[in-house]
């Protein structure tokens, strides 16, 4: 097992009612095996000792360059991957809270249908050998909600309407659809169990902005009409900015912010965060964007840098910066920084950019 980190956490467990799912001090390390013998030389820290909240009924983004960890924490979180260590409190109907990362095979199947995620490719995450009535009914039958065919086909039709497809396509497979149809096929089967909680995980950024735009707003309504929770993965910080609540920040593995959707794009805290809103695109061509080129790659997750992973790329670092890993801490209400000097800085928002 690798080396634990030493640095500070988020708050204590919250014991609110409110509260959906809370993920503390996840982690998730792949090995890196060498030799005829394959024996462990190192491990990628893929999700390095990370926890948040989410409460009921909220969208929470998180948001992060490729490689920050984001998809891989998705993953733990619905169990398609096991954590390395930590713990994933779920509320179920009843209100009692359950560890998933602790739940065996059997009890987790039952407390699955709880929980779902739609995939960022349409296409892939559908069997092309399946009609779309069997696509939906899938997790119905897997789940054991529904008995009867009449009962099933006629649920399935019920999902189809809300997504907004056409139940005439019942027989139809997925070749036949669009992109934007395809991912509406996706949500429909993701809502087929009754789900309190949806992993979205870049569920638009394979679609054209327009068609974007459409499942977004899908999503929005179907969240108010069947309180829905989501946690929202994306690295578009536009449409994470028009979905989300909170809104957190991974970079290599960890959290280095976390706040309400407003203060984040206003007033950020974390550098890296501001070189991330320098980039976010304006519809109007006479606004030039200031943009903050970060230097070098991101760094290496089975061998990150010493104090701060981000300090190499960095314009604000300094000695410490590269000694001692930043506390993550409070800096305002409701609002969390893993940054030596967050309380010093005056960063830009994404308005002081364009």
């Amino acid at each position: 097992m690798p080396d634990a980190k030493l640095e500070a956490q988020p708050p204590a467990r919250q014991e609110s009612d409110d509260v959906m799912l809370e993920v503390r001090n996840l982690k998730k390390y792949f090995p890196i095996e060498k030799g005829l013998f394959r024996a462990v030389k190192g491990h990628v820290k893929a999700v390095d000792d990370v926890s948040f909240t989410i409460r009921e009924g909220e969208t929470f983004g998180l948001v992060g360059e490729s490689g920050s960890g984001k998809t891989t924490l998705g993953r733990c979180i619905v169990r398609a991957i096991s954590p390395t260590s930590g713990q994933i409190f779920f509320r179920l109907p009843a209100g009692e809270l359950v560890d998933i990362a602790a739940l065996p095979k059997r009890e987790l199947r039952d407390v699955r249908k709880y929980f779902h995620m739609i995939f960022q490719d349409p296409y892939s995450s559908l069997d092309p050998r399946m009609s779309v009535l069997d696509i939906i009914a899938e997790p119905i039958r897997n789940n054991k909600l529904l008995k009867a065919n009449r009962d099933i086909q006629d649920r399935v039709r019920e999902l189809m309407t809300v997504v907004g497809l056409d139940i005439q396509h019942l027989n139809r497979y997925p070749h036949a659809f669009s992109g934007g149809q395809r991912q509406r096929i996706g949500i429909a089967r993701s809502l087929a169990p009754n789900p309190r909680l949806i992993v979205c995980d870049e569920a638009v950024s394979a679609l054209d902005v327009s068609i974007q735009a459409q499942i977004l707003n899908l999503l929005e309504d179907l969240q108010s009409e069947f309180n829905l929770t989501f946690l929202f993965i994306a690295h578009d910080l536009s449409v994470v900015e028009h979905i989300s609540d909170r809104v957190g920040v991974m970079y290599v593995g960890q959290l280095v912010e976390l706040t309400d959707t407003d203060s984040l794009f206003t007033n950020p805290k974390h550098p890296y965060t501001e070189a991330l809103l320098s980039a976010v695109p304006t519809t109007d061509p006479e606004i030039k964007m200031d943009r903050i080129i970060l230097p070098g790659e991101v760094a290496n997750p089975a061998d990150p840098p010493s104090g701060c992973y981000f300090h190499p790329r960095c314009r604000y670092a300094q000695e410490l910066c590269k000694r001692e890993a930043p506390e993550w801490k409070e800096v305002a209400p409701g609002h969390f920084a893993a940054c030596h000097f967050a309380d010093e800085l005056e960063l830009r928002g994404v308005e002081d950019a364009r």
